[in-house]
């Protein structure tokens, strides 16, 4: 692994309170998914303080894993508490969300970093532009009535969640809301997800990552702790205040900016892969 020096220990650890802090605000003011924000900013992170690029996307996906976990189990008893989370839709999505995602923590292994950073990019600009459109994509009255069906769904939606290192919501609320799933079950039943999704994946991670040269110290396979230590802490509690602010301001504007921000670090990290 690729050690510290004392020059970069202390600003890579504030840099990490400070992406803890703001992905923290973000996930309380606008509802979204730490991942979404970790990932590019974790990559950014590795690029300054010159990790090896064939490492520094992986660690990133499978470090955002890690946080994930205990920020899902926060978010869902919080949504549980209001009886918000769908668990007939739980029971039903969960072992395939389970298997997408181990199956996608086990492709890591496969993949190279520009295939993890071309999956991210893709997505997270649609992503985007889903979340700047002034109406919600609307595809059918209802889920399909064949559960096959829909365990395929949620099983890709397991698959490139772990590839992109977020939990359920940033896919899973989109692609429910299309077929007019109340929103607010469907982001309390994503907050289950989450935990779902995260847990495999990052164990597929770990085990891709074992024995690869040019990570971060304190690394488990792909999963770096330091970085996780550092950011969980400062997000859930940024998270709260992120919650309260939301309520002075116009979410839908704020919608609109943070979509902007992802389509930026999206097609940036496009440009890493397809650009000249």
């Amino acid at each position: 692994m690729t050690a510290f020096t004392v020059q970069q220990l202390i600003p890579f650890a504030i840099a990490l309170v400070v992406t803890g802090a703001f992905t923290g605000v973000l996930a309380g003011l606008l509802g979204v998914g730490g991942g979404i924000v970790i990932v590019p900013v974790l990559f950014v992170i590795f690029e300054l303080f010159d990790f090896p690029l064939e490492t520094a996307m992986h660690v990133a996906v499978g470090t955002s894993l890690l946080t994930i976990i205990p920020t899902s189990i926060a978010s869902m008893r919080a949504h549980n508490r209001r009886g918000a989370i769908d668990w007939s839709l739980v029971r039903l999505w969960g072992p395939f969300l389970f298997f997408g995602a181990a199956l996608g923590g086990i492709a890591s292994r496969f993949l190279g970093g520009d295939y993890l950073k071309a999956i991210f990019g893709i997505l997270a600009l649609a992503v985007a532009i889903n979340m700047g459109m002034p109406r919600k994509l609307i595809l059918a009255d209802a889920l399909p009535k064949r559960r096959p069906l829909q365990g395929v769904m949620s099983a890709v939606i397991g698959f490139f969640s772990a590839l992109m290192g977020i939990g359920g919501g940033t896919l899973a609320v989109p692609t429910l809301t299309a077929f007019s799933f109340p929103v607010h079950r469907a982001v309390g039943s994503a907050s289950a997800f989450g935990l779902i999704i995260s847990v495999p994946a990052m164990a597929g991670f770990i085990w891709s990552g074992w024995d690869v040269a040019g990570r971060p110290p304190y690394s488990l396979g792909y999963v770096n702790l330091v970085a996780a230590g550092l950011i969980v802490p400062m997000s859930m509690i940024m998270a709260r205040y992120g919650a309260s602010l939301a309520h002075s301001l116009k979410p839908d504007n704020l919608k609109r900016v943070f979509a902007a921000f992802l389509a930026v670090t999206a097609l940036r990290m496009l440009w890493t892969v397809f650009g000249a």
